[in-house]
């Protein structure tokens, strides 16, 4: 066969992929070493992400001498150990340590998660402590803050004080107690109306 045939010149030649990536990678970091660093490997703990660029040599014996938990003492990579069973995230038994304070550990640290508690929104308080951070006030909606209206009170009443302010109304405008005045009979019902609101949104 010869070797100018149209068959032969649709072979495709596969160029050497090795030489490729070694005149596109940058020098190896390892001191005094001139080959290039086609392989990467970790920085270290704290640092995840990060990459150091050896040659295939320099970066076995990297390997060989790499320890991510370097300078932690027994007591802390247990912890780590533990914690990553849940993937370092906060956990807690159901019904209880509602009000366990959560702060940022080891393992917190280590994946950026510190800013995530200071961030987090928790209008119920089911994380227990942000922090000292005042609660929010929660906020009427219309036919609520209207039903306060109705019986003289304003948004932050708590539910003892609608209970009594409702119980004094219904008495003062009972119709056995108000003498056949019609228009203590409407404000009646505007009480008992406002009362079945105010009692729907659970606010008592």
């Amino acid at each position: 066969m010869s070797v100018y045939t149209k068959s032969f010149d649709k072979i495709r030649v596969r160029r050497d992929r090795q030489a490729e990536l070694k005149s596109h990678a940058p020098r190896c970091q390892w001191d005094g070493c001139e080959e290039a660093g086609t392989h990467r490997a970790p920085v270290g703990r704290m640092r995840e992400g990060e990459y150091f660029r050896f040659c295939f040599e320099h970066v076995r014996e990297y390997n060989k001498a790499y320890n991510y938990f370097s300078g932690l003492t027994d007591n802390d990579i247990a912890r780590f150990q533990k914690e990553a069973l849940t993937g370092h995230r906060p956990t807690w038994t159901m019904g209880a340590n509602g009000h366990t304070r959560v702060g940022p550990d080891f393992a917190q640290k280590r994946s950026g998660r510190a800013g995530y508690y200071a961030r987090i929104h928790d209008p119920f308080g089911m994380f227990g402590d942000r922090g000292g951070e005042a609660p929010r006030e929660r906020k009427a909606k219309p036919l609520e803050a209207k039903a306060l209206e109705t019986l003289g009170l304003d948004a932050k009443a708590t539910g003892a004080e609608i209970k009594s302010r409702y119980k004094e109304l219904v008495k003062r405008h009972h119709p056995d107690a108000n003498g056949g005045d019609r228009g203590s009979e409407d404000r009646f019902r505007d009480v008992l109306q406002a009362y079945r609101v105010l009692k729907q949104a659970g606010l008592c």
